[in-house]
């Protein structure tokens, strides 16, 4: 088990166009909010392993369904992670609750980052509550990929939810 970390939160400052990070504030290349959130695209510039980002922050399910361009072979078709998102005014603020899903689509998906949550919470990083949630969150989104059969899209209907991502001939990278 890794030591413990403090919770992550990141804020998307929409009329800024500016990703605020753990390690920094960054250019973002498009928001589009929509019924269900807020899809976010950028560069990730002299990254060793990716080098674009596609998000759709969706705080109704607590999580932010990611998909990453790399630099090489694909890692995962997408990186799911347990949040809690909020939205005041043109700001929307992603707690992180540690705990990841990385899916293969059609094929797998599998709950990562257990240990972080459990350094954090015996830290105090994390509340019980916080903790029993994001558990909760993680099994439901796992549970519907399952039903799905590890189809983000197909989960996320059943959830009534409908996201659209960039193809990749769309956005110039770094």
């Amino acid at each position: 088990m890794r030591g413990a970390e403090p919770v992550k939160t990141e804020r998307h400052d929409v009329a800024a166009q500016r990703h605020h990070t753990n390690t920094g504030v960054r250019p973002v290349q498009l928001y589009r909010e929509h019924r269900h959130g807020l899809f976010v695209a950028r560069d990730f510039v002299a990254h060793p392993r990716i080098r674009h980002w596609q998000a759709h922050l969706l705080p109704t399910l607590n999580v932010v369904v990611c998909r990453y361009d790399f630099h090489g072979p694909r890692e995962h078709d997408y990186y799911i992670d347990v949040a809690t998102i909020t939205c005041e005014g043109s700001c929307w603020t992603v707690r992180d609750h540690y705990l990841d899903l990385l899916v293969h689509e059609g094929i797998a998906a599998e709950i990562v980052d257990t240990g972080e949550l459990l350094a954090a919470h015996d830290a105090g990083f994390i509340s019980t509550p916080e903790l029993h949630h994001a558990v909760a969150t993680a099994h439901h989104v796992l549970s519907g990929l399952t039903r799905a059969r590890f189809s983000v899209s197909d989960w996320l209907a059943g959830e009534g939810v409908r996201v659209e991502w960039l193809p990749v001939n769309e956005y110039v990278t770094a």
